[in-house]
This record gives C-alpha cells, structure tokens and sequence, in this order.
C-alpha cells in the first residue's frame, strides 16, 4: 500500500472503528493503484451490525478537508474528495451479507435472488484487505465462500451462459438488420456474460469490470486460443466487420459451451 493511500486508510479506521455497530472494515483492489492512475479511488467497504449514523452526521465526522460529498439514494454509500482523491464508503449490513452466502451456501432454491446481481459482493468480501475485525466475523464467512459446492457453480454457470446465448442472439438480430448501435450494446453484454461464464467454470467469483480483461486471460480452464480469439473480438479495426466479429464471437461461445 502506498505511502498517501496508508495514510488515508488509517485516518478512515481510526474514525470509523469508534463507532460500536462497525464490525469490519475491507478496503478495496482500487486502492493498489497509484493516485495518479484514473482508476485510482480509496474504498472502503464498512460491514455493520446494527444502525449506523445518518449522511450529514457522517459527513461532518469526515473531516474539514473533504468537498463535493454526495451520498446515494439508500444513503449507504458516501462519495467525496479530499484534496484530488476519490473516496468510497460504502455500508453494507452485515446481516445481509450472511442472508446472501446462506442462499448460496445452503438454500438453493433461493439462488434465483442472485443470480443477476453475480458474484462480484463475495469477491469483494473475499478478497478487500482487512484493515480492522471486531470479532473475526469475516473469516467465517471466507471460510464458507471457499467450499461452495458444485451444484453453486452450475447454476451460476447455467444462468450467465443463457445470458451470453441471448446476447449472441441479439448481434445476429442486429447484424440482419445493420443495427450498428443494437450490435455495440449486444457486443458489450455478450463478452460480459462469456467472461462470466468463464468465471464460472473455473470457480472464481467475479472481479470488478476493470479486472475482467486480466483476470480472464489468467484463468486456468479456457477453451482453445482463446486469447486470440478474445482479443481479435475487443479489436477495433476496419477489416473486423460486424459479419466477422459474429463469427469470432459465434466461435466463443462454442467452445465455452463445449468446457
């Protein structure tokens, strides 16, 4: 962690474990990159037990120095700056969080409830780095996270690969009837759900839309010469016609079918 970013995290953990319904604190993979990359934001994902204060109490807690605070429409995330920086708080109950890696840890016939919304909240509980635990909580969740079973996986698996169906559907519509701007959002949704489907069969929770690109490339099960055939998809260029991108990405979800 660098040096301005240790010190952000630190004023943040000191102020918000005073409060009693705080019992952890994660912070982000945003934060690992340098300040001055674009991607950079410190964020902080506060899990608690009970009731926490209301926005313009927090925000004055926050400190003289921060500008521009907003807060979302359910209050539970606080955007601001201080000086350049972004920060992120974001509340999360922690009494939901148990109700959704029950669902998918013992009640699979509620799975339907997550399945649109993906895996990227386990991945953030699994992998945001610990700064303070009130009483090791989080660990017994992680522990629960790591042994999900098979018929988890499948599920998720089936449900992003008839998305990514649905999507290659959707650009062989558009490439008919030279819908440039239906093929583009088509495009985008269909290597989403392949990179999903992905996850998926590798048993790996989703990553954060800027991790999808590395992430996938890294993983260990993926069909034949994917990475070309991913990368010639992501490609801009004029010999990449709309007629050819579909059948790279006809070829894609072949082989991902095919795992």
């Amino acid at each position: 962690m660098r040096r301005k970013t240790k010190i952000l995290a630190e004023r943040f953990v000191s102020l918000l474990s005073q409060w009693p319904e705080i019992e952890c604190i994660a912070l982000n993979e945003a934060a690992d990159s340098d300040t001055l990359d674009p991607y950079f934001a410190l964020i902080l994902d506060l899990y608690h037990t009970g009731p926490v204060p209301g926005p313009e109490e927090r925000s004055k807690s926050y400190g003289n120095d921060i500008s521009v605070f907003e807060t979302s429409s359910r209050g539970n995330k606080d955007r601001f700056l201080i000086g350049s920086l972004p920060i992120r708080l974001e509340f999360k109950a922690t009494e939901k969080i148990e109700e959704l890696v029950s669902i998918a840890d013992s009640r699979k016939d509620s799975l339907w409830l997550i399945k649109d919304s993906g895996t990227y909240g386990f991945y953030r509980l699994a992998q945001g780095d610990v700064l303070f635990s009130r009483s090791g909580w989080i660990d017994g969740l992680r522990k629960r996270l790591t042994v999900l079973d098979e018929e988890f996986w499948e599920q998720m698996r089936d449900a992003n690969e008839s998305k990514m169906e649905h999507c290659l559907s959707d650009l062989g519509a558009a490439l008919i009837n030279n819908d440039e701007f239906h093929y583009l959002i088509s495009s985008a949704l269909f290597i989403k759900s392949a990179c999903l489907t992905l996850f998926c069969i590798n048993r790996r929770f989703e990553p954060s839309h800027r991790g999808y690109y590395r992430q996938v490339l890294e993983l260990p099960v993926l069909p034949a010469s994917f990475a070309a055939e991913f990368e010639t998809f992501l490609r801009e260029s004029r010999e990449l016609t709309m007629e050819r991108k579909y059948k790279v990405a006809q070829l894609l979800a072949r082989k991902i079918i095919a795992l």
